[in-house]
């Protein structure tokens, strides 16, 4: 339960697998967070329909609406993704563009936004958290500066490597640490 002086980061995850090495991540962050900092998986992003203007109207589908709730009551968003053909998935692509409705107003509009996670590549999934960190940009984010984790996956036990686990916790931080006021 989170209270009033808690940080709230809500988790878009880019992969659907439930024992995928970036929900792997996610579960670690949500179970690693600082007490005043409550990180939540946006949980159900497989159900959002493939995002239309002819959908967003005066009745969103249940699942669009729930995802912008929950990006829209966090303080933060972090997005957390494997890289699909150089490319973020289309699921994560897909939750920024609901969320960046209505245009200049979307529920991502000014929140502070950073993209990690790994991918079974030597690159880390460095093209897709760089889609992602521009998506968001375009959606209206305020992405974080100097958030770069692009972690080789290349055995299933990437968090127990304490020098991995340390830099994705790090980046958690640094979004939780970053002052959009300042930053202006």
């Amino acid at each position: 339960m989170t209270t009033s002086n808690q940080t709230r980061v809500a988790v878009l995850l880019g992969s659907l697998r439930a024992d995928s090495v970036n929900r792997r991540i996610a579960d670690y962050l949500v179970a690693q967070a600082p007490a005043d900092v409550s990180v939540e998986i946006v949980e159900g992003l497989d159900q959002v329909p493939f995002y239309s203007e002819e959908l967003d109207g005066d009745s969103v589908p249940a699942a669009a609406a729930a995802l912008r709730d929950a990006v829209r009551t966090a303080d933060r968003v972090l997005a957390i993704t494997p890289e699909y053909n150089g490319t973020m998935p289309a699921v994560l692509n897909n939750a920024i563009d609901w969320l960046s409705r209505p245009y200049g107003a979307g529920a991502i509009s000014g929140k502070p936004f950073a993209a990690v996670g790994a991918t079974p590549t030597p690159y880390g999934g460095k093209w897709a958290h760089e889609h992602a960190r521009h998506s968001a940009t375009v959606a209206g984010a305020t992405v974080v500066e100097g958030i770069v984790v692009d972690e080789p996956a290349m055995t299933d036990d990437l968090l127990a490597d304490p020098a991995a686990a340390g830099r994705l916790l790090g980046a958690l931080t640094a979004l939780v640490e970053h002052d959009a006021a300042a930053a202006a």
